[in-house]
């Protein structure tokens, strides 16, 4: 069983702290096993209330910051006084838990204190697309990315604002124990899978052109054709608009360009049936519009980060 740590300071925003608990709480339901134990952890005795900027909420809980050294993964969510250096003794217990092989997660503002801790340092990272500009001031030693909904560094890794801890939660259940039980986790929170694009479609400010059109029955065709050898007109002709009009669409409303978007879905896709399958890599390849076994390999690979058969030899033999 993984021990999953969230550290709730003062101030802690409500959503964000129980973010990971909701998720790798619905693990349960799931696997049928606690795969998961969830462990909010604060600062203070166990006697002591910590308050949530949530309407006056107070909460006690049973850990301390002990519980964070012995935890496989540690989450620092979000706080009100994210501008503010938190007590060093969460900084500590932070680096302790690192130290001694944990995975550290911020959620939304959260990464300005992963950065305090300097365990971001020299890595890649994201927050609030509001105040990333803030964090890449106060840690140039950060590359900060405002454009995404989560960054993995391997031991290290931040989400975007609020909501997109779902999304790193999600990640997380994936690398853990594959996509088709990080979607069912998905599907019991009703929560998409596996969102695409990033922050970039919430940093505009001026409302498309066409407001009373949405690509939403084009991106179900899309899913639902994906081992058609489907180019750029065919999917603006579904649309009903030049394919100039539909990549400054998808912009819009995905932050994706149109082929980025159906190479991630057949991707998905490929990682489902290899999960849940015994389709030989050549056929794989063919059901999602690979066409070819090679053409499946190099573009899983470079997204995924290991074979079709490796994926399949990892996350195949694993009870859902």
């Amino acid at each position: 069983m993984s021990v999953v740590a969230v550290l709730a300071l003062d101030g802690v925003l409500g959503f964000e702290l129980t973010i990971p608990c909701l998720v790798f709480g619905t693990a349960l339901a799931v696997a049928g096993d606690q795969r998961y134990e969830v462990r909010v952890c604060t600062l203070g005795a166990a006697a002591d209330p910590v308050d949530a900027e949530a309407g006056g909420l107070a909460f006690r809980t049973p850990w301390g910051l002990d519980a964070l050294e012995r935890a496989d993964t540690v989450f620092l969510p979000a706080r009100a006084g994210f501008r503010h250096d938190p007590p060093s003794a969460a900084l500590d217990a932070v680096r302790a838990a690192a130290a001694g092989g944990a995975r550290v997660a911020s959620i939304c503002t959260g990464a300005f204190d992963l950065a305090r801790t300097g365990l971001l340092a020299g890595k890649r990272a994201t927050t609030h697309w509001k105040y990333a500009p803030e964090l890449a001031r106060r840690h140039p030693d950060v590359e900060v990315d405002a454009s995404v909904l989560f960054v993995d560094e391997g031991a290290v890794l931040t989400s975007a604002g609020v909501a997109a801890g779902l999304d790193l939660c999600l990640h997380l259940l994936r690398r853990d124990h594959g996509a088709a039980f990080a979607a069912e986790v998905a599907r019991l929170i009703v929560m998409p899978p596996q969102r695409d694009g990033g922050q970039a479609q919430f940093l505009r400010h001026a409302d498309p052109p066409d407001t009373d059109a949405s690509l939403q029955p084009t991106l179900a065709w899309l899913e639902a054709n994906l081992r058609e050898p489907l180019t750029l007109g065919a999917i603006a002709r579904h649309a009903g608009v030049s394919e100039r009009s539909l990549s400054r669409r998808f912009r819009q409303e995905v932050g994706s360009a149109p082929m980025r978007w159906l190479l991630a879905a057949r991707v998905r896709r490929a990682q489902q049936l290899l999960e849940t399958t015994d389709l030989p890599v050549e056929q794989v390849a063919r059901e999602t519009g690979f066409g070819a076994a090679n053409t499946l390999r190099h573009h899983f690979g470079r997204i995924v980060g290991t074979s079709p058969h490796a994926y399949r030899k990892t996350f195949r033999s694993r009870p859902a």
